[in-house]
């Protein structure tokens, strides 16, 4: 038996050390194996999920070499250039403002894939808004020259591929609706100088707009698509059937729109000349004692949220607007005072069926609208002026409440509707599919209730005008407007939401048809508001 210090005992710890060292070179070889194909199984899914990502926002990318560095979107990733092909009319300053934010130079800090991705979409989508290149806007991205020692190993060169729309259209047409045929001119330059400006010139003639002509400029403000002026002049003649006359529109117009919170803004100012001429043999002494010449100064301010998943034909989403106008009052002059204001609300929801699974195209929309006019003193006098005819507000007809004709509700002089100081309308409308078509085509069947009231200032005959009494008869008209049901009809009938604008033909019946009030002759007997049964057909854009 071999003692503590036999030699044997050395070879056999020296074989131990062997085999032991064998098995951990073994051991950690098997680790790193599952470790490597752990790791390329992840690089390989995230790949898959990356690669998709990238044909969908570069479509001609040199993915399958870069992939290696874009499969982990964290890394550094540097755009030192960025190239636009395709755009021959544009100048290249308005691309410049657009595209130089992705520029790394430009930025406080390196880019990750993601963040590169994000920009360049977001800068894609800001050339597509502008409205003067086709669909799709196509991006590269690929390696700058290997050669090039100023380059760096996460260099990226964006390549930007755009065609141009048409820069010149001409259109020729007719329409028809809420009882007017037309036919017009149109002429349209888009890109006009080369920064999405745009020209668009328009002529019309009609059976009620006898004429109208009307040019409109506009650009965008430092390449934003979202921040644009305008200018425009205009000049119409409009049969005025409701009230005996004819209105003569001569002016012009400056606007500014931007986006911002809560949503689409508008500020503009306006200098229009009116006439109210042409008139009938029977026109009411309201109406003769209103025509000739006026001349409106105003400025104007509007807020929009939209938020219908489809606004000629919603099945879900609100739309909330508010417009203020300022006119006559202060350094604006003209030789008509008044404040404005208007609101308008409307919210749509889905109706589910039992039964009937996902859309049902069933819906519920309700609107509300209502409007003030205030009269104010006449630049920096202290009297108020009475509001006249051509800037009151008229309420009635297939756009807003059915069942009554154009200009049908609130004050009367004869058979002439004059207009109202003070108004508030509302509608429920019940949307279905019709069975046939199903819930996909912008067609519907529609059952509606309308109703509304519109007022004028009440105001005495024999007191004279002043602040404390327009605060009186507000008051006091405010008022008088919940006294009794307002006005009513019910119906139904057939939707078509057309992209252009909203067609409606309605079969509907007078609820409540309430008596007018007159302005201002104590001695005229109130009348019935006009209210119409049976078919009316209606064309427009915003529909209560």
């Amino acid at each position: 038996m071999a003692g503590p210090t036999d030699p044997d005992d050395g070879i056999f710890e020296t074989l131990r050390r062997r085999d032991n060292s064998a098995a951990q070179e073994e051991k950690t070889r098997s680790v790193n194996e599952r470790e490597r194909a752990l790791f390329e199984k992840q690089q390989k899914r995230l790949s898959e999920l990356v690669r998709p990502q990238l044909n969908q926002f570069f479509p001609t990318a040199l993915i399958s070499e870069f992939i290696q560095v874009e499969a982990n979107t964290t890394l550094p990733c540097t755009v030192s250039s960025v190239r636009v092909l395709g755009a021959v009319h544009t100048r290249p300053g308005f691309l410049k403002r657009i595209v130089d934010p992705l520029l790394s130079a430009n930025r406080d800090r390196p880019y990750t894939l993601s963040e590169a991705i994000r920009e360049t979409q977001y800068a894609a989508d800001k050339l597509h808004r502008h409205g003067i290149f086709h669909e799709p806007i196509s991006i590269s991205i690929d390696r700058p020259d290997r050669t090039d020692p100023s380059s760096t190993p996460t260099d990226v060169d964006l390549y930007i591929s755009l065609r141009e729309k048409g820069r010149i259209a001409f259109k020729t047409g007719t329409e028809a609706g809420n009882a007017e045929g037309s036919a017009f001119t149109n002429l349209y330059w888009r890109n006009m100088f080369g920064g999405a400006e745009s020209l668009n010139l328009n002529a019309s003639i009609g059976t009620r707009t006898r004429t109208a002509y009307q040019a409109t400029f506009e650009t965008p403000i430092l390449g934003n698509p979202d921040s644009r002026g305008e200018v425009g002049a205009l000049s119409s003649s409009t049969q005025k059937v409701w009230a005996s006359h004819e209105e003569v529109l001569k002016g012009g117009w400056t606007k500014l729109r931007w986006l911002g919170r809560g949503g689409k803004h508008e500020l503009g100012y306006s200098g229009i000349w009116r006439q109210i001429t042409g008139l009938a043999e029977k026109a009411s002494p309201t109406v003769r004692g209103d025509a000739g010449d006026s001349v409106k100064s105003s400025i104007t301010y509007s807020v929009t949220n939209d938020q219908r998943d489809y606004p000629l034909l919603p099945q879900n989403g609100y739309l909330t607007r508010s417009i203020l106008e300022l006119a006559g009052w202060g350094p604006l002059q003209g030789d008509v005072a008044f404040g404005k204001a208007e609101v308008e609300g409307q919210g749509a929801v889905p109706v589910p069926i039992p039964g009937v699974k996902g859309n049902s195209g069933v819906s519920l929309t309700t609107g509300l609208r209502a409007g003030l006019l205030y009269p104010l003193p006449l630049g920096f006098d202290s009297k108020p002026l009475a509001s006249r005819i051509t800037d009151r507000f008229q309420l009635g007809g297939p756009t807003d409440v059915r069942g009554f004709r154009l200009g049908g509700l609130g004050p009367r002089d004869g058979p002439d509707a004059v207009g109202g100081d003070l108004y508030a309308a509302g509608s429920a409308n019940l949307l279905m599919p019709l069975p046939r078509l199903g819930p996909e085509k912008p067609v519907r069947m529609q059952a509606f209730l309308t109703g509304g009231r519109l007022l004028a200032l009440k105001q005495s005959e024999t007191e004279e005008m002043s602040s404390s009494s327009v605060r009186q008869s507000i008051s006091s008209t405010v008022a008088e407007l919940g006294n009794g049901l307002p006005s009513m009809s019910a119906g139904v009938g057939l939707v078509y939401a057309h992209p252009v604008a909203r067609f409606e033909l309605n079969f509907s019946l007078p609820l409540v048809v309430r008596k007018g009030d007159h302005r201002r002759a104590a001695n005229i007997l109130f009348q019935p508001e006009d209210a119409r049964k049976g078919l009316q057909f209606g064309l427009g854009i915003t529909m209560l």
